[in-house]
């Protein structure tokens, strides 16, 4: 079957082959760090140097790392595909970037990032958005203010709203194939896209993991195993 107006959602599971952990542990951490202190607002106002520390070492770890055949075969999907792809993300990785090459993407092909980006910073006081390579403290001067103290990790923290929700809702009500890949299932509102595309009865979901996420039950068809593998296989023969 054809389909015209495909959402992807990506999670964790399909940057763990290229060498960066799953977002947090049994134990709450985050890199050996508690969730609290590095992935809240008030940790940030907490210890502000601690979590610029924090997020200092998960960019230069982004150096280290390549997209694998998984990010690889979304893209190349992406160049062939004549309807519209939307990838919702909800790593903070650019792998996905990465994976285009510099290539110019379809006008029907979008990526967001829901829970932000490692490579962008953000102005406390007026919201804009900076491309973000280096390291970065609280005596970073910002560069629209020219201030210390204004810079902040654009990264969506517990306790604050994902991004664009109105534009991924848009997109989950019109699609009529929902691939979520390497996702837990247990955190909203990325958990609850299954059941908003179900809702519409127009949308054929399927689940591609390493094993059944805690939403599987909600999805059409599942597919188990390697993301290097299962997926590439899944996007050739779609």
């Amino acid at each position: 079957m054809a389909y015209n107006h495909i959402v992807i959602l990506t999670g964790a599971g399909i940057s763990a082959e290229s060498g960066l952990s799953t977002f947090r542990d049994a134990g709450g951490l985050w890199a050996g760090h508690r969730i609290e202190d590095v992935a809240t607002p008030e940790g940030f106002a907490r210890d502000a140097a601690l979590v610029h520390h924090f997020y200092n070492l998960r960019r230069a770890q982004l150096n280290e790392v390549r997209p694998n055949a998984a990010h690889l075969a979304i893209a190349n999907f992406a160049q062939t595909h004549t309807g519209t792809l939307t990838v919702i993300t909800q790593n903070v990785d650019d792998l996905h970037e990465q994976a285009t090459n510099g290539h110019d993407m379809p006008q029907g092909y979008s990526l967001l990032h829901m829970h932000g980006e490692l490579r962008k910073a953000r102005c406390l006081a007026t919201e804009e958005i900076f491309k973000w390579h280096d390291t970065m403290d609280a005596s970073t001067p910002c560069p629209c203010c020219n201030k210390p103290k204004r810079l902040r990790p654009h990264i969506v923290w517990f306790g604050e709203m994902p991004l664009y929700m109105d534009l991924i809702g848009h997109h989950l009500r019109r699609c009529d194939l929902f691939v979520s890949i390497g996702t837990s299932g247990n955190v909203y509102p990325a958990a609850g896209f299954v059941q908003q595309v179900r809702s519409t009865g127009n949308g054929h979901t399927i689940e591609i993991n390493m094993e059944p996420s805690q939403g599987h039950s909600l999805f059409h068809e599942k597919i188990y195993g390697a993301a290097t593998q299962t997926i590439p296989e899944f996007f050739i023969n779609l």
